[in-house]
């Protein structure tokens, strides 16, 4: 049976986890929007990048990049997936339905499957689901650490794309949904073919005056291009950790309910046994008055 002090220690034991909830809460509040931050940032310097290299393409007059799809001999083309996971806990099913939309959008896709994994929890989904992850990466604990990540992705899919016959590299990573907090995304990083092109084609050139490229015309594309991809991975990751701390906020937010119905429970199951308690010592004074009253009477 429960005594006052064990419900009070209950009490208080909830009452300081509640505390811990509400600061996770803010943490994971903060940390979206210097993630989203970073996101939004990147969308005039995406722009900028992607309209050079339009202009790149109207002055070297390239309407058509010619692709080269062949194997040579009877190699199987290579595909390989970078998966941005999440290693922090609280984050509900962020890893899991993840790995399932990997799992099923590579499987509409031909060719011998290697996994990137951005976390060690989705690797180990993913070697679950029977695909070779070939490297691994820690996953980023800040803004500031997304770009060194980049930068080593960046060096190891442009290697493999040059020393392999036929590569594409696909991106997978969960962004901020309004609606669900989040949904899984996928975005084809390699190769840069005519597919890209007409993709870039979308975007207008905001002014009537023709763009013209200044200084050498290779190495400028290759300095366009080389952003373009980093950036591209940058938007991914960032949105990786945006979606993990809407999901952690969404996950301590359904904590600080519960733990608010448990305290409510709690004070009143304790205001009832104290009622009873003081209850039953009235009751104890009035009949020792009482019987008192009847001795001397």
């Amino acid at each position: 049976m429960e005594t006052q002090a064990s419900l009070q220690r209950k009490l208080n034991g909830a009452t300081d986890l509640k505390s811990v909830v509400k600061s996770m809460k803010a943490m994971a509040a903060a940390n979206i929007g210097q993630y989203e931050l970073a996101v939004s940032s990147l969308g005039d310097y995406y722009r900028a990048v992607s309209l050079g290299i339009i202009a790149y393409f109207r002055q070297e007059k390239i309407d058509i990049i010619t692709e080269q799809n062949s194997l040579k001999g009877n190699k199987e083309k290579s595909i390989y997936a970078i998966v941005f996971g999440s290693d922090q806990g609280l984050v509900g099913q962020f890893n899991d339905s993840l790995s399932e939309f990997v799992s099923q959008s590579l499987k509409d896709l031909s060719g011998k499957k290697e996994i990137w994994a951005v976390g060690e929890r989705v690797q180990l989904l993913l070697l679950d689901m029977g695909y070779t992850t070939s490297q691994l990466f820690p996953v980023p604990n800040s803004v500031n650490a997304i770009t060194p990540l980049v930068q080593q992705i960046l060096v190891n899919s442009e290697e493999i794309f040059d020393n392999r016959n036929v590569t594409e590299v696909y991106i997978f990573h969960n962004k901020p949904n309004s609606r669900a907090g989040y949904e899984p995304a996928m975005h084809r990083l390699l190769p840069l073919d005519e597919k890209w092109r007409q993709s870039l084609t979308e975007l207008k050139w905001p002014t009537k005056l023709i763009p013209q490229v200044i200084g050498g015309v290779k190495p400028t594309l290759s300095a366009l291009i080389h952003t373009y991809l980093f950036t591209t991975l940058f938007k991914a990751c960032a949105e990786s950790l945006a979606s993990e701390n809407a999901s952690r906020l969404t996950a301590m937010q359904r904590a600080e309910k519960n733990i608010d119905e448990l305290l409510d429970d709690l004070t009143h199951k304790f205001h009832s046994l104290r009622q009873s308690s003081i209850d039953e010592e009235l009751f104890d004074v009035v009949s020792g008055y009482e019987m008192l009253s009847k001795k001397h009477s």
